[in-house]
C-alpha cells in the first residue's frame, strides 16, 4: 500500500470490448481498464487514492456501453464512502432517451458529476444538441454537480468549441475541463489567458492536467503565480485507464513541488469541489 494518500478526480470503471479503431484491428488499448468494484478499490489503497471520482469508461463508438456502466459507478460510491461517483449522458440527438434515463441517476447519494464528450458525435455549437446539453446542464445546476467534458485539439473538442459551453453554462454550474485542452493549442490557449479570464469574470471552471505535454505543468503553475489566481481550480486526475498513473503523479509532483500548490492540487481543491470532509 502506497504511503501517500491524494485524491484523483478523474478515472473509469468498466472495461471495453475490442474494436477496430481507424479501420485497423479489433484491439483492447484499456489494458488496465477495471471491471469490478473491488479490483477498482484495490487499485486505489496501491496507489494511494483516498477519495476519486469515478467514471463510466467510453471510447468505442457504442452508446450502450457507456451509458451501461452508470448503474456500475453508482453502486461502487454506494459501497465505498472514499468513490464518488460521474455520470455518462450525451449531447447526441440520437442519445436523447438514454441521457434522460442517466440523469434520473443525478440524485443518488455519491452522485457529483456527469461526464460528457465529443469524440463520439455531436459538438457544443451544433443546434440538434442543444436540447440535450440544455438538460444536462439543467440537471447539474439542480442537483450541484459537476460536469466534466474532454478537450482535444480540433474538430468539436477543442477549447474554441467547448470553451462555448463554459461562456453559456458557466456562470451556474462547475465545469471541468478535462486535459487542460489536451495539446499544444489547448494548453497555450488556456494557460495564455482563457482560463484566467474566465475565473476572473466569475466562471465556475476546473481543469486537471492529464495528458497535458512536457511544458504545461509548469507553465500553468507559473501563470498561476502570475495571475494570482487559479491556484483552488486545478485537481490531479489519472484517467486511468487511458492514462497512466504513476507518469501523471510524478509530472504534477514534480512541477508543483511539495508546498501549498501542491497539498491544494492534490487533496484540497478536489475537497472543496465535491464536499469531501
Amino acid at each position: 500500500m502506497s504511503e501517500r494518500w491524494i485524491r484523483d478526480a478523474h478515472r473509469h470503471l468498466g472495461a471495453m470490448p475490442g474494436y477496430g479503431f481507424y479501420g485497423g484491428p479489433a484491439i483492447r488499448p484499456d489494458v488496465t481498464a477495471r471491471s469490478s468494484i473491488q479490483d477498482l478499490i484495490a487499485d486505489l489503497d496501491a496507489e494511494g487514492v483516498e477519495r476519486a471520482l469515478v467514471l463510466p469508461n467510453y471510447g468505442v463508438p457504442d452508446p450502450d456501453l457507456a451509458f451501461g456502466f452508470n448503474e456500475l459507478v453508482v453502486e461502487a460510491a454506494a459501497s465505498d464512502d472514499r468513490i464518488t461517483a460521474g455520470l455518462w449522458v450525451s449531447p447526441k440527438p440520437g442519445d436523447a432517451e438514454r441521457t434522460v434515463k442517466a440523469l434520473q441517476l443525478a440524485a443518488e447519494p455519491g452522485v457529483k458529476a456527469l461526464k460528457t464528450s465529443f469524440l463520439l458525435g455531436g459538438g457544443p455549437t451544433a443546434e440538434d444538441c442543444r436540447p440535450q446539453l440544455d438538460a444536462i446542464f439543467a440537471a447539474a445546476a439542480a442537483h450541484d454537480l459537476v460536469v466534466h467534458v474532454h478537450t482535444s485539439p480540433g474538430a468539436a473538442s477543442d477549447i474554441d468549441e467547448v470553451g462555448t459551453l463554459v461562456d453559456r453554462y458557466g456562470d451556474t454550474v462547475a465545469i471541468h475541463l478535462v486535459h487542460f485542452g489536451g495539446g499544444m493549442s489547448g494548453h497555450l490557449k488556456l494557460a495564455g489567458s482563457r482560463f484566467f479570464d474566465w475565473i476572473a469574470s466569475g466562471k465556475r471552471v476546473y481543469t486537471d492536467l492529464s495528458w497535458s505535454i512536457g511544458f504545461a505543468p509548469r507553465f500553468l503553475f507559473e501563470q498561476i503565480e502570475r495571475h494570482g489566481i487559479g491556484a483552488d481550480r486545478v485537481l490531479f486526475a489519472s484517467d486511468l485507464p487511458w492514462g497512466d498513473f504513476a507518469g501523471e503523479y510524478h509530472k504534477i509532483a514534480a512541477a508543483a513541488g511539495d508546498g501549498e500548490l501542491s497539498r491544494q492540487l492534490f487533496n484540497d481543491n478536489f475537497d472543496r469541489l465535491y464536499g469531501m470532509d
